[in-house]
């Protein structure tokens, strides 16, 4: 029976884990904190897994709260409009751009406290071998030779340094947004539609973005609220703020001034619980995929260890999602041949073959939007199947490359629609 070893305890981690250990493998994870810390502690992330990502959990048998979370059928995009004279959208401002754009398959949200402690129990029960360690590099370096193959899917602190950057695929070498989060208990449906759960994507320009995300947590049924600001910006208000109420207002206050319609339905909400808000900031960046301990043993890097991308087109889980089956898939493939660096680097290549979609569009999403895009997303409130396409394309990034990035392209694609023709 082969032996692995996982480091590192959240989506990638721990769905690659379950994956081999109904396979047969001999398998140990390695988590800084037990599920009932995990599960009583501080929110970790924003997530929002689209209909492929949820397939992967759905084919492990993984999906244990799919009857429970919020069964989120739309995406909406909302533009602020800019001032003419400065480029940014003025305080209280209108929506240049609103629409709602209707999903082919389910999204779902599940605060990771709720689905890591929960499989991490089911790891545990199952048979598995949990170790509620850090990990540093040092422990590795012991490990190495007792495991067939190591696994790194532990996204911060000093095991990333194993892996170095790769400064071709890594634009950024400091990071692009600040970012608040809180989760939240009260806040209204939106009028327009209050039948349907949405992701609601506010943009507002020369500002950031705040990201609305049906939820379900500990306690149940919630909403995220997500703010993305430039750095330096009036959104770069968190750092320091170690208080959940005054985190939650200056989100509040935020919202009133930039984003009002979205305000309008928060005016009751009150957080979660007390461990309900986080800030924080990085770079985004792709890493070369082995890393070597100081004994030269080799270890391979899973999802944001090798591909972190900032989070403003919702992609982190579902990305982790789908390089857990892709290496699963490698792993499985193997059979007893060695795990050695070039098997890795191939490992990782047909990772890289669907995350460079998700890394272009971040990137892009990251900048300044260009005019074609401008005008894209303004098509999306005059023709359905444009709002429809980039609402889809959350869940399918590669789709971008046929109509997103280009001019030409995108100007074909939209004389498809007004035309009357069946967009691709």
């Amino acid at each position: 029976m082969r032996k692995i070893l996982v480091v590192g305890a959240g989506q990638a981690g721990l769905q690659l884990a379950l994956g081999l250990q109904s396979r047969g493998y001999e398998v140990t994870v390695m988590s800084q904190r037990t599920p009932d810390e995990i599960r009583h502690g501080r929110v970790t992330s924003t997530q929002v897994m689209f209909d492929r990502a949820l397939q992967h959990e759905r084919d492990a048998g993984l999906h244990c709260w799919e009857d429970k979370a919020p069964v989120i059928e739309g995406l909406g995009v909302s533009v602020a409009a800019a001032d003419p004279a400065t480029g940014t959208a003025p305080d209280f401002p209108a929506r240049a751009v609103d629409w709602l754009g209707s999903l082919r398959g389910f999204a779902q949200s599940v605060d990771q406290r709720v689905k890591m402690a929960g499989w991490m129990e089911l790891f545990a029960a199952r048979g598995g071998q949990l170790v509620i360690h850090g990990a540093a590099v040092s422990d590795l370096d012991f490990f190495a030779g007792r495991y067939d193959l190591v696994l790194v899917a532990a996204g911060k602190g000093e095991l990333v340094s194993m892996f170095a950057r790769d400064g071709a695929r890594s634009p950024y070498d400091r990071p692009q947004r600040a970012l608040s989060v809180a989760y939240v208990h009260g806040l209204l449906p939106r009028t327009d539609a209050p039948d349907v759960e949405a992701v609601r994507c506010n943009l507002v320009p020369g500002v950031g973005e705040l990201f609305v995300i049906p939820c379900l947590t500990v306690s149940g049924r919630c909403d995220i609220l997500f703010w993305e600001g430039l750095p330096g910006g009036p959104l770069d208000v968190f750092q320091g703020v170690n208080d959940p109420g005054e985190h939650l207002s200056l989100v509040l206050e935020l919202m009133e001034r930039h984003v009002p319609w979205e305000y309008a339905r928060a005016v009751r909400v009150e957080l979660t619980d007390g461990q309900s808000t986080l800030a924080g900031r990085y770079a985004p960046t792709v890493r070369h995929p082995v890393g070597w301990l100081p004994g030269g043993g080799a270890a391979l890097g899973v999802a944001d260890v090798v591909v972190a991308n900032d989070p403003v087109t919702g992609q982190g889980s579902n990305s982790a999602s789908k390089c857990a089956a892709c290496y699963l898939e490698a792993i499985v493939e193997r059979g007893d041949l060695p795990f050695d660096e070039a098997w890795m680097r191939r490992t990782f290549d047909r990772y890289w073959a669907q995350a460079r979609h998700v890394t272009r569009w971040t990137n892009t999403m990251l900048a300044p939007p260009p005019a074609h895009v401008r005008t894209l997303l303004g098509a999306g409130m005059r023709h359905q199947p444009v709002a429809d396409r980039i609402a889809n394309g959350f869940d399918d990034p590669a789709d971008f490359e046929d109509f997103f990035y280009e001019p030409e392209a995108a100007e074909r694609y939209l004389a498809s629609v007004a035309g009357g023709a069946a967009p691709e």
